[in-house]
């Protein structure tokens, strides 16, 4: 269940929509399972460098996900499925990746921004239908992150961890949506399966935006809660160090990060 989760670059003004933003500064950090405890594409762990950029401080709500939609479609776009969600004030979710990158440019356009996606090399046609990779200016507009800015923007600022947070490494109820299961060590909610507060009323069992405390950069839900969309084609790490990665040129399938509500504790590292 995929979130749009944007971001915009640094040397943009922070003033924006209903969604605020939090300016992730510029620096390297060392990007994959630093714990050697997951699956061998987390490995081999390698530093990054990631220009500042800024990014939503929390994932994008049903609310403004429909009012940007609305203002496109009277503006030539067109979407395929669009987005589910559960009440005005929790994340939109079950969008498309395409869908999801058309609204990003729908949100620039309705901000008065250049968006950041086209359908051409020459970066002239504004992407706004159908479903296409397109090409990027990466410095104008909302768009998605590279994976290695989500991860940065995660990880707050902490090294090392295997949560969004710096004061343990293991994570409960009390910080997370997620499903907990006494699998993994650490796990250590006091409560099992589906979050107790939002098991309720049928699925999906999302909670509201920014409802657990945020982590070192002030962003909210980076563990649970929904998956979300990044830019990059899903691909094996690199060995060597990075500046500013955006993954490899091609693939079958987009990446997604953070675990969701129905994730077990191991997917929301």
């Amino acid at each position: 269940m995929p979130v749009a989760e944007a971001t915009l670059p640094a040397l943009e003004s922070a003033q924006q929509d209903s969604c605020p933003l939090a300016l992730i500064p510029a620096g390297s950090f060392t990007m994959g399972d630093t714990f050697n405890e997951g699956d061998s594409d987390e490995r081999p762990t390698h530093t990054v460098y990631v220009s500042a950029f800024y990014m939503d401080k929390h994932e994008v709500t049903k609310a403004l996900w429909d009012d940007v939609c609305n203002w496109a479609i009277s503006h030539g776009y067109s979407f395929e499925y669009g987005a589910a969600g559960k009440a005005n004030n929790h994340p939109a979710q079950s969008m498309t990746w395409y869908d999801a990158v058309k609204w990003c440019n729908a949100r620039s356009e309705k901000a008065g921004r250049v968006p950041a996606y086209y359908t051409d090399a020459g970066l002239t046609v504004r992407y706004r239908s159908g479903q296409v990779a397109p090409y990027v200016k990466w410095n104008s507009g909302y768009r998605l992150p590279a994976e290695a800015e989500w991860e940065k923007a995660a990880r707050g600022g902490a090294s090392g961890r295997r949560f969004p947070w710096s004061d343990t490494d293991n994570i409960t109820h009390s910080r997370a949506n997620y499903y907990s299961s006494s699998s993994y060590a650490y796990d250590t909610s006091t409560t099992r399966g589906y979050h107790p507060t939002f098991a309720t009323g049928g699925d999906p069992y999302t909670s509201p935006v920014a409802y657990f405390a945020p982590n070192g950069y002030g962003l909210y839900d980076m563990a649970g809660n929904v998956w979300e969309w990044c830019w990059d084609w899903y691909g094996s790490y690199s060995s060597g160090s990075q500046t500013d990665p955006r993954g490899p040129a091609s693939g079958s399938g987009r990446v997604i990060r953070g675990g969701g509500w129905v994730s077990f504790a191991i997917g929301c590292r």
